[in-house]
């Protein structure tokens, strides 16, 4: 079954239509990129599938279950996490403290345990800084865990971002441009924390990102879009070479 179906999805803002009946699946085990010039509507439609935005046609499922007016919280309870083109990020607490505010959902206890914290609440506490310090290990920021996060540098923070979209323990990670304006280096390393989130978690992916070197290289399969329209579809060795897409985005 796939994990996510869209299916006619149409958004506009007043006489501009972001997306326009774009439908499309994403299979449990694949890492699926989306492409297209500034304005194509990608974010509009990551916004879509998380419940930033609702669209006025079409329909969306998640593991089989009816996204339909479902409230954001509600999705991310379901296992839709993701980052953001802009980082979003508490700058005045520690990168272990920003990790940790995303195990809000899986905490069991009641306010009087928690305010107590002894018995349940301190052994909860223990489990969910355990699973932080495991983030922080496997995207190799622990030095920094400590750290006030305005304080660390631009491409540290958008790690810290994505360990706290993994402490959601989602079952879709949305990445909307998790590459932007960093260097060679940190590209690269993001480029491998992506592709480790893919194979060793078991977590499909939808990718938004401009570097194509980095699609080609790491996306199972590729979208197109233009002016809201989906205009390709496959995987990237065909995209590459799709004369649409050549015009539209790639250049001649």
């Amino acid at each position: 079954m796939p994990e996510l179906i869209l299916e006619n999805i149409s958004l506009s803002f007043g006489d501009l239509k972001a997306i326009d009946d774009v439908g499309f699946r994403v299979e449990k085990n694949e890492i699926l990129s989306i492409i297209g010039p500034n304005g194509a509507g990608k974010t509009s439609l990551l916004n879509c599938i998380n419940g930033y935005y609702k669209p006025q046609k079409g329909t969306m499922s998640f593991n089989g279950k009816k996204l339909g007016k479902l409230p954001i919280y509600q999705r991310t309870e379901l296992g839709i996490a993701r980052t953001f083109q802009k980082i979003e990020l508490f700058n005045g607490l520690s990168a272990l403290d920003n990790i940790l505010a995303a195990r809000h959902l899986h905490f069991n206890t009641g306010v009087l345990w928690t305010s107590l914290y002894y018995g349940k609440a301190l052994r909860e506490e223990v489990h969910h800084r355990e699973v932080v310090e495991d983030i922080l290990d496997f995207l190799e920021i622990k030095p920094v865990r400590k750290k006030i996060v305005g304080s660390l540098p631009y491409g540290i923070r958008k790690r810290i971002e994505l360990g706290r979209a993994l402490a959601i323990e989602p079952k879709l990670l949305l990445l909307d441009e998790p590459m932007s304006g960093m260097n060679i280096e940190e590209k690269e390393d993001m480029a491998r924390f992506v592709i480790d989130i893919f194979e060793e978690k078991k977590i499909p992916i939808i990718l938004i990102e401009h570097d194509m070197g980095v699609v080609m290289d790491i996306s199972d399969r590729v979208i197109v879009l233009d002016f809201g329209k989906k205009i390709a579809e496959g995987v990237p060795e065909e995209i590459i070479h799709n004369e649409k897409v050549i015009n539209a985005y790639l250049g001649q």
